[in-house]
């Protein structure tokens, strides 16, 4: 059992991510700070911030509605990550490393959501 959701090798792996974007919209042109680049990184970052709420929460069901909004926010970035790839924001390399990260974010969390249902619920008696 994790005592901080600091330790919790999503939220490390999803605040990875958030860093990664952050540095590589550093290099977006100044017109975007106010549209995508502020739409990318908000994205970005509400992954490991929903992730860190849920491990807040004491109910199960408050915790998978938590996993699940960071799991909107993840498919969220990769829709702004391919947006950046159409426009010729992100290179073909970028857009691939960030979509393979998202990827297995999502494959992470949503082995949490099938594990906290799993364990939500009731046992059939025997």
């Amino acid at each position: 059992m994790y005592k901080s959701f600091m330790e919790m090798p999503v939220w490390q792996d999803a605040m990875q991510l958030a860093t990664l974007i952050f540095e590589l919209t550093e290099k977006l042109p100044k017109r975007e700070d106010y549209g995508f680049t502020s739409q990318i990184r908000r994205s970005a970052l509400s992954i490991s911030a929903n992730i860190a709420e849920a491990f807040g929460r004491n109910h199960t069901s408050d915790k998978i509605n938590f996993y699940y909004y960071a799991r909107g926010s993840a498919t969220e970035t990769q829709s702004h990550c391919e947006y950046g790839k159409r426009v010729k924001y992100f290179d073909e390399k970028q857009a691939s490393i960030i979509n393979n990260k998202l990827s297995e974010l999502l494959k992470s969390i949503n082995q949490i959501i099938v594990t906290l249902k799993n364990k939500s619920q009731p046992k059939p008696k025997s």
